[in-house]
This record gives C-alpha cells, sequence and structure tokens, in this order.
C-alpha cells in the first residue's frame, strides 16, 4: 500500500524518479520561485511533493497548511498532509484529512487506500478491511485495490478471499510476478501445493530466475 501512496506522491505534482540530489536541486529552484511567487499554490504543492520525496515530513506539513489557510478544500493539500502525518505517526490528524477528501469526493481512491492503511497502523483491521471493499466496490477495474486487500486478507489470515483478489490481480496485470508469488504463497498455506507448483512451473518457463523459484519449491514438498 506505501508503493500505490507514493506512486500517486511523486507523480501527482513532483514527476517521475531523480536522484536524491537532482529532487534537492529541485527543492532550491522551488525555494527561490516561491520568495517571487510566494502566493502560488502550484509553486507549494510543487515544494510539498519534492519535500515529500526527500522526507522531509514537517515541512511538507507546513506547506500544506500554508494553501489549507486559502483553500480548505484543496484535496491535493490535504492528500499530501494525510501522508507526511503518517510517516510522523499522527495517525488521528491522518485520518481527519483523509476522511476530509472523502467528504468531498467520496470516489478519491487514493485517499480511501491511505485511510485504510492508518486503520492498519491504528491496529483496526476491520475498518480498514471494510474501507478497502468499499475501494473495490467503486474502482473493480484498479489493481491497486485488489493487492492492498489481498495483503491485508493474507496477514489476516483470511486466505480463500485473498486468494480470490491475488488471481483478481494477476487477471489485470498478467506480467507481475510479485503478484504471482503472493498468490503462490497463499496456495501454499491452503496446503494446495500441486497448484502451487503449477504456478511455479508457469513462472519458470517464462525465464523467472530459480534463484526466486527455488524457496516456493521447496515449500510445495
Amino acid at each position: 500500500m506505501l508503493l500505490v501512496l507514493l506512486v500517486a506522491v511523486t507523480q501527482q505534482q513532483a514527476g517521475f524518479a531523480q536522484s536524491n540530489q537532482q529532487w534537492r536541486d529541485s527543492l532550491n529552484v522551488l525555494t527561490q520561485q516561491i520568495a517571487q511567487s510566494p502566493y502560488s499554490v502550484d509553486l507549494h504543492l510543487r515544494k510539498a511533493a519534492v519535500n515529500l520525496e526527500l522526507q522531509q515530513w514537517e515541512f511538507a506539513v507546513d506547506e500544506c497548511k500554508l494553501i489549507l489557510r486559502n483553500d480548505e478544500k484543496n484535496l491535493t493539500a490535504l492528500f499530501y498532509r494525510a501522508y507526511a502525518y503518517t510517516h510522523l505517526r499522527r495517525y488521528d490528524l491522518a485520518k481527519n484529512d483523509y476522511n476530509d477528501i472523502l467528504l468531498e469526493k467520496p470516489t478519491h481512491m487514493e485517499a480511501r487506500l491511505g485511510l485504510s492503511y492508518v486503520y492498519q497502523l491504528m491496529g483496526k483491521r476491520n475498518d480498514a478491511l471494510d474501507l478497502l471493499n468499499i475501494v473495490v466496490e467503486q474502482h473493480p477495474d484498479s489493481v491497486a485495490g485488489y493487492v492492498a486487500r489481498a495483503s491485508l486478507e493474507t496477514d489476516m489470515q483470511r486466505y480463500d478471499a485473498a486468494l480470490y483478489d491475488w488471481e483478481k490481480a494477476i487477471e489485470l496485470d498478467p506480467q507481475n510476478t510479485d503478484y504471482q508469488f503472493s498468490c503462490i504463497d497463499v496456495l501454499i498455506r491452503l496446503g494446495r501445493k500441486e497448484a502451487a507448483r503449477r504456478e511455479l512451473d508457469k513462472l519458470a518457463s517464462r525465464g523467472v530466475n530459480q534463484g526466486a523459484l527455488r524457496n516456493f519449491y521447496q515449500r510445495t514438498k
């Protein structure tokens, strides 16, 4: 789930992956631009995104607060701040921001995924699962919802449900070997070792590294 949220953050405003030094260079440029245009919402959002990329959580929160003082319903600023609050372990504040987003836009998938993750960190796994059920219902063609729900179901030892969701994720993204390994893991946990071996054989035939397969083959004996 963290990967889903990180992709949402970094690609929405800050572009694709850069080196740490390139992010710092971008931050210096944005700081200079903000000095010239201190009321530019776009510049403050871009700076907050770079702060997140550099794991400068408090600075990201401060940027978002500046924006929200004048535009309390800016969904991007709320999302960035919730993401930063989560890393700062201020879970109640993160929860409030995600809920504010969902009040304005009930179909905001990333906010509901983020809220579900916060509930998991707070030990409220059933509430988290309820949120993921809504994500899948609202976005049946999005792999992110199935992956997030399958991961939680696996952690909760609800293996039959997890198997269904991993299979749906694979259906939507058939080239993703991580999903396939996760599905095989659940098959083994369910005692369906022959089915797991068949899936491993398919991966082997596709040229997946034997080292990655070896441990799983051992578990099917």
